[in-house]
């Protein structure tokens, strides 16, 4: 078991700390002040033209498309902007990943944000040519964003077989019906396509019924009903959405891999998936724990530096054991998926999947805590940070879940 990453994966590492450093850090605050401005007084789902300047940066330092599979990316990590022209381990992504983790905006300037990472994977490993040629290579090139539509309001949707809206074949089209919500990135204004997963035949066996089928945003059917906050936040640019669908008409040609497929193309888009956002918390907690350090040192009350009050020493301690712990957690992960992909690594990604956003809810917390009311305000980003890992514990599937699929495996050892 070895979690060294490749010296080229080491090489591409130092170099995006230093992008981000010399690039993303002395931008950012300003950044956030012109987004609230934005949201008060003009279009906050237009990307400011700050994010398109530090992709131009980005790309022309080869640190663009990181994410990139090795065992997918073929030519188009070459074609666009991954320096070295090829992709990358889960092993050797992890510390990158952690990296941009660290910045609300990085993964977006890279070209590594959710969820157009994941879509993008499911297209280089199941789309056809005409699939990728249309809507893969503008998402490489960085000139649409994407959404994933699986999540319903009416249904209990961690379990993805429940999924209601449908996608029937008709002659050389494919109908499709239905609401989805908490679709991410239908907010964007560069958002193009939808990846809807849709009941295709609720005759086939449970993990046969459902079909995922590109669906562009400008259909005529396809409508934004709201856009949704999470806990106050709409995070834009990107945004999560309730959009319905009415009768909207696709070529059977939009289908991908095939009919009944959609559950089998979820486990592979999911595995890789959680790996990427569980490496961000741990860098999202990272951040936090810094913060938290620095506050704790420059604060005193009661005659005593805050750090040295309240137990606040024991929680630093605990707050490094617990990331150090979850990395290494995460790491065996990836090699595992590495080593044999998905189903080599079902019990380890559902691990990962339960512990980095409760580790990174926790760390934060605490930093909130030694912050004061200050760490509940927007003059720091902890109570953002916050809500994105408690999110995560819904967003990748409730914990429950999680733990279930765990206790199944570790179960099925002693049978």
């Amino acid at each position: 078991m070895d979690f060294a990453p490749s010296p080229r994966a080491a090489d591409l590492t130092a170099r995006v700390a230093a992008f981000m450093a010399e690039e993303i850090a002395p931008v950012e605050a300003d950044y956030h002040r012109d987004l609230a401005a934005a949201r008060r007084d003009g279009d906050p789902w237009q990307p400011l033209p700050v994010i398109g300047e530090l992709k131009q940066k980005a790309r022309t330092r080869g640190l663009w498309n990181l994410f990139l599979p090795a065992e997918h990316a073929g030519e188009y990590a070459a074609r666009f902007g991954t320096d070295g022209g090829t992709g990358l381990s889960n092993v050797d992504y992890a510390p990158i990943a952690e990296l941009t983790g660290r910045s609300a905006i990085a993964p977006l300037v890279l070209n590594c944000n959710a969820p157009d990472t994941g879509n993008m994977e499911v297209l280089l490993r199941y789309g056809s040519q005409e699939q990728k040629d249309r809507w893969l290579e503008p998402l490489l090139d960085g000139r649409i964003r994407s959404a994933f539509g699986m999540t319903e309001p009416g249904v209990a949707s961690s379990d993805a077989t429940n999924m209601e809206a449908t996608a029937v074949l008709d002659g050389d089209e494919v109908v499709v019906n239905g609401r989805k919500w908490w679709t991410t990135g239908i907010g964007n204004r560069d958002c193009k396509v939808i990846i809807f997963m849709g009941l295709s035949d609720p005759d086939a066996d449970r993990h046969h019924r459902h079909t995922m089928v590109l669906v562009p945003t400008d259909a005529p059917g396809v409508k934004v009903e709201r856009m949704l906050t999470t806990m106050g936040i709409q995070d834009e640019p990107l945004g999560h959405g309730e959009v319905s669908f009415t009768d909207v008409r696709v070529p059977v040609a939009n289908i991908i891999s095939g009919p009944g497929e959609a559950f089998a193309i979820a486990q592979g888009r999911l595995g890789p998936g959680r790996v990427h956002h569980c490496m961000r918390l741990i860098g999202l907690a990272e951040a936090a724990l810094e913060a938290a350090c620095r506050r704790g040192l420059e604060r005193t009350a009661f005659g005593k530096p805050l750090v040295n009050l309240g137990g606040n020493r024991e929680r630093i301690a605990d707050a490094r054991i617990a990331i150090d712990a979850t990395r290494l957690l995460v790491l065996n992960a990836a090699w595992k998926l590495d080593q044999g992909g998905p189903l080599n690594a079902l019990s380890e990604v559902s691990q990962i999947k339960v512990a980095a956003p409760n580790m990174a809810q926790q760390v934060i917390d605490f930093a909130m805590q030694i912050h004061g009311g200050a760490g509940l305000s927007d003059d720091f980003p902890l109570a953002d940070a916050w809500t994105n890992a408690r999110t995560l514990r819904l967003a990748d599937g409730p914990d429950e879940v999680h733990r279930g699929m765990v206790a199944r495996l570790e179960l099925a050892k002693h049978r």
